[in-house]
């Protein structure tokens, strides 16, 4: 776990215990465990994109509940799709709506969706351009526009960088922003995180890349998409478009901790920590 995280965990910990909040939202009996006797261990794997989120809320939550383990692991949003089906996690963590045909494979799962995330275009910060229209982002990332002065940058050669297939986050980007007529160039460097992305590009020159709004910092650039800015304001007034849900799956109705977690992060506590991290609540 990184120290950003670790010092993310400590702020919400003590945010939560100066409200004196930290039971589950619902009023169901099983959603009221006292925080005295609830204990034991989960697994959380999947979503690069939500496992920084997932680690402060797990942390938060065993800091209310100091007999429970919860293990967040990345892997990417189709392996915890699996992960969870096959009970080999107990909790998958996806960021993208989960596709007709995995419901159809795994007709058990059950989706709670935790919050929403808006995804960005970002670039080497070197670069002069502030901001593209669609159809540049799309020519970009097809291949077809490979030279930054095409859009009003420097003579440069622009280098795509994207996540491989299967992450959630490419499927999103693909979905939201390419479209179904345009497919990601060959010559692009793939990375396998978001965390490998933002590294990729900010010290690549000439970079451009996509990134999970939670990961975004001053290392790289937030390009606007015509003339829209890729804020959570802007997402949530529905001005930026790119934005997809962020879900929690289980194989069946979960119990014990597993429940008590999920209605944590469902909680005005747990929402409270979303937001904190850059994401957008869904209450």
């Amino acid at each position: 776990m990184s120290m950003k995280t670790r010092a993310l965990i400590l702020v919400s910990m003590a945010a939560l215990l100066f409200t004196g909040c930290g039971r589950p939202g619902s009023g169901t009996d099983q959603n009221a465990a006292d925080a005295d006797t609830l204990s034991g261990e989960i697994t959380v794997v999947g979503s690069t994109t939500v496992q920084p989120v997932a680690e402060v809320l797990a942390g938060a939550f065993e800091a209310l509940h100091p007999g429970c383990i919860i293990t967040v692991q990345g892997g990417g949003s189709s392996v915890g799709v699996t992960s969870a089906a096959q009970g080999t996690a107990d909790i998958g963590s996806v960021s993208r709506d989960i596709a007709a045909d995995e419901f159809q494979q795994y007709p058990g799962l059950v989706v709670y969706t935790i919050a929403r995330d808006g995804i960005a275009v970002v670039s080497d910060p070197g670069i002069s351009v502030d901001g593209l229209t669609l159809d540049q982002v799309r020519g970009i990332f097809s291949g077809e526009v490979s030279n930054w002065s095409s859009v009003g940058g420097p003579d440069m050669p622009i280098v795509v960088v994207s996540r491989e297939e299967g992450s959630g986050t490419r499927g999103a980007f693909e979905e939201l922003v390419l479209g179904d007529e345009v497919q990601i160039t060959s010559g692009a460097i793939l990375q396998s995180s978001n965390g490998a992305i933002l590294t990729t590009v900010s010290g690549t020159p000439g970079s451009i890349g996509y990134l999970s709004f939670g990961y975004l910092d001053p290392s790289v650039k937030a390009l606007s998409i015509d003339g829209t800015a890729p804020t959570p304001e802007n997402a949530a007034n529905g001005s930026y478009a790119a934005v997809r849900p962020l879900n929690l799956v289980t194989n069946g109705d979960p119990d014990g901790l597993a429940r008590a977690w999920i209605d944590f992060i469902y909680s005005a506590d747990g929402q409270a920590i979303v937001v904190e991290q850059g994401y957008l609540s869904v209450n």
